[in-house]
């Protein structure tokens, strides 16, 4: 999808396969590069922040200040070298997250996910995957967290549409790690004290590579 020359460009509403999941395969490219340059790059905030730690607000109203902040996610998404990034993130309590991810199959996912929803999984389909996982929030810790290796969402796109989406590997990782942010959860939450604790050492002891908002 070329980009067009208009600020009100929309870019999502994404077409769906045969079995209603999104197509976020696309066009990868010029969607996200249309979102990136209409936005502005906002610092990051930082474990600690209150914004952080509780769920965000539903998004309700679909209009163009939802627009704007889509585009500044994008746009912080890629000053921060992320590939998934929740709107409490940049400071904002309400439940959008964007993200700009590959799965283990090398595939490119782009797209913008509000109010969204983990699809609770029956447990033959829950194959834990102990990988390393980071957040943008926690910068420069990683720790190994076990998820699941698929995951479905569902929720709306960023002009109210119902959308559900799939994803398997690193990708499902990033569904679940986003869906998380919007309810007030981060990674480290999920592992032991040992492990959080080294997570918060490691950030401590290293700069962040991006701009980042210090908690008070």
């Amino acid at each position: 999808m070329a980009q067009q020359d208009t600020g009100q460009q929309h870019v999502g509403v994404l077409p769906v396969d045969g079995e209603g999941f999104v197509v976020d395969t696309e066009d990868c490219e010029e969607r996200e590069l249309a979102f990136r340059e209409r936005g502005v790059s906002r610092p990051i905030t930082v474990v600690g922040n209150p914004v952080l730690h509780k769920e965000c607000r539903d998004v309700t109203v679909f209009d163009d200040e939802l627009l704007k902040l889509v585009d500044d996610m994008f746009a912080s998404q890629r000053t921060a070298e992320g590939v998934g990034l929740a709107a409490n993130q940049i400071g904002v309590d309400l439940k959008v997250f964007v993200y700009d991810c590959q799965d283990d199959e090398g595939n490119r996912h782009v797209g913008v996910v509000c109010n969204p929803k983990l699809v609770d999984l029956p447990a033959d389909r829950r194959r834990l995957d102990d990988s390393n996982e980071g957040c943008l929030s926690v910068p420069t810790a990683y720790a190994a967290l076990a998820r699941p290796d698929y995951a479905e969402v569902t929720g709306q796109d960023e002009r109210g549409n119902p959308v559900k989406l799939r994803g398997t590997g690193y990708f499902a990782r990033c569904l679940q790690h986003e869906t998380d942010h919007l309810y007030g959860y981060l990674y480290i939450d999920r592992l032991s004290k040992r492990d959080r604790k080294d997570a918060l050492r490691q950030m401590a002891e290293n700069e962040p590579r991006y701009p980042v908002v210090a908690n008070d």
